[in-house]
């Protein structure tokens, strides 16, 4: 998207659409699907010269078919971004003009409605992608950036100095068929999971040094006999933040002596539970980075070889499948999360008064905190049930294979919601153990401390029962903002601090 904006990237797409209707122009002369006719069953109808643009309209008006829930304003900005992307690789034959309008739309921020039920992600994300085609024809409703609010899609079109668009043949074909809805939802997904994973790694030391554990589950050496290499980097963050001649902590020379011998699998386990985390988020970075700049049309039109192919490359099995792929590898955070926060709260495990507050009986503490994140880890194991496995003959058996990849992404961020609260729990509780720590003169490492005061800023002390949603809400912002990271980035060095990547 960014080149679409750029001196050169406008000339490169005229260009290349130039060929792409060169080659539709002879392909006019011949039999070829969607072009010249019918879909789906009626693949084999022949549409007559004079009825092809009024076939491009009738197929964005049956294919509007979506339900549910609109897409937010930014779901549905990057979702016409990666269409408008699509298009301008040259294999869709969208004229110029057509491509032109739509950059003029988004660049306007005049976006249309799109619910979000109705795909099967194949072939391609029909419903969604017709209903973003539709606002542009002026038919249906639009997002006014002027009035911040919906309005007919012909008055938005119209106050902003936007023509609707006018469909020439295989055009409108070229607006809906392809995987962005699922994709542009996984963009989204892949963005929060790893703001989610380094969140996790970090709170996961804070309950360490609250639970009074060791750093020696974490040392290199260990790492390196298995050398995973999520696995390795997450125990190189998180034992960065624990006791070190550089960070020493009081709380840990104050158990140094103590008889354990080992910590609980839900504190020494976790650069074998989060590494396999960060691992699954770089697979699906890889397959969602090719996506997000392929050519996902049907027919393809070749310039090159003058050429025009029916393929699937609509189908949305990769982006789908990767959506599975993370849900269940993000979901192992919240359960290794949710049994820590066990730990916090239950006086027989934790050394700390029970559920974390003084005069118990008298006040409840973390206890129903605990069952909220214990709640929704057993939601997840329901959202965890992978997607993709499902598929439905559709279209009179012409479709009867599709991925279900927009199901995938939906639930897959419906899971990253749940997850990011249940560590943002987790964070709640381990603050807490530390200022009941802190009461005792114990304090913990530079980089935890200054987390500790983070949380500190919007939640104060818990001393007696009170209104916990706030809280719980609070924390769970600092997780999904991205602040519980870069409040202890600067503390760990550089080579471990780079090693949690980006998205850029």
């Amino acid at each position: 998207v960014h080149a679409l904006h750029s001196s050169t990237g406008p000339l490169l797409t005229c260009a290349l659409h130039f060929f792409a209707c060169s080659t539709l122009s002879a392909a006019l002369e011949q039999v070829v699907y969607g072009i010249n006719t019918g879909f789906g069953q009626f693949a084999t109808t022949t549409i007559e010269p004079a009825k092809l643009q009024e076939l491009q309209v009738n197929l964005i008006r049956s294919h509007a078919a979506g339900v549910g829930e609109r897409l937010s304003i930014c779901r549905v900005r990057r979702l016409f971004a990666l269409r408008i992307n699509v298009l301008a690789k040259g294999h869709s034959g969208v004229s110029v003009g057509t491509l032109q309008q739509l950059l003029d739309a988004w660049n306007a921020s005049c976006l249309p409605m799109v619910p979000m039920k109705g795909t099967l992600g194949a072939s391609g994300d029909l419903a969604p992608l017709s209903h973003l085609a539709l606002g542009l024809l002026g038919e249906g409703i639009m997002w006014n950036p002027s009035t911040g609010d919906w309005a007919p899609a012909s008055e938005v079109l119209s106050q902003h100095a936007l023509r609707p668009l006018s469909l020439q043949a295989k055009e409108g074909l070229a607006l809906i068929n392809g995987t962005q809805f699922v994709t542009s939802l996984a963009c989204e997904a892949l963005d929060r999971a790893l703001c989610l994973a380094r969140a996790a790694d970090v709170i996961a030391a804070l309950s360490v040094e609250a639970l009074r554990g060791t750093y020696r589950a974490f040392e290199p050496i260990l790492h390196k006999a298995r050398p995973q290499v999520g696995q390795m980097k997450t125990a190189r963050r998180v034992r960065s933040l624990l006791h070190s001649d550089r960070y020493p902590s009081q709380i840990y020379e104050s158990h140094r002596q103590c008889p354990a011998v080992q910590d609980a699998y839900s504190l020494r386990c976790v650069p074998q539970v989060h590494g396999v985390v960060w691992d699954t988020i770089e697979f699906v970075r890889g397959i969602i980075g090719i996506e997000i700049n392929c050519a996902t049309d049907n027919p393809m039109v070749f310039a090159s070889t003058n050429d025009i192919i029916s393929g699937g490359n609509f189908h949305a099995e990769y982006p789908g499948k990767s959506m599975d792929y993370l849900a269940i590898a993000v979901q192992e955070l919240a359960n290794i999360s949710e049994r820590r926060v066990e730990r916090l709260v239950n006086p027989a495990l934790s050394g700390h008064p029970a559920f974390l507050v003084a005069k118990g009986g008298l006040n409840s503490g973390f206890m129903i905190a605990h069952c909220t994140a214990a709640a929704l880890t057993s939601e997840n194991k329901t959202l965890c049930h992978p997607a993709t496995c499902d598929t439905i003959s559709t279209s009179a058996a012409k479709e009867d294979h599709v991925s279900m990849g927009g199901w995938a992404s939906v639930k897959c961020l419906q899971l990253l919601t749940n997850v990011e609260t249940v560590i943002g729990v987790e964070l709640l509780c381990a603050s807490q153990a530390l200022s009941l720590l802190h009461l005792q003169g114990l304090h913990s490492t530079e980089p935890l401390e200054a987390l500790h005061a983070l949380v500190r800023e919007g939640v104060p002390m818990y001393e007696c029962d009170r209104y916990m949603t706030p809280d719980i809400e609070h924390a769970t912002s600092l997780v999904r903002a991205g602040r519980v990271w870069e409040t202890v980035a600067a503390f760990l060095p550089d080579e471990v601090a780079q090693e949690a990547g980006s998205l850029d």
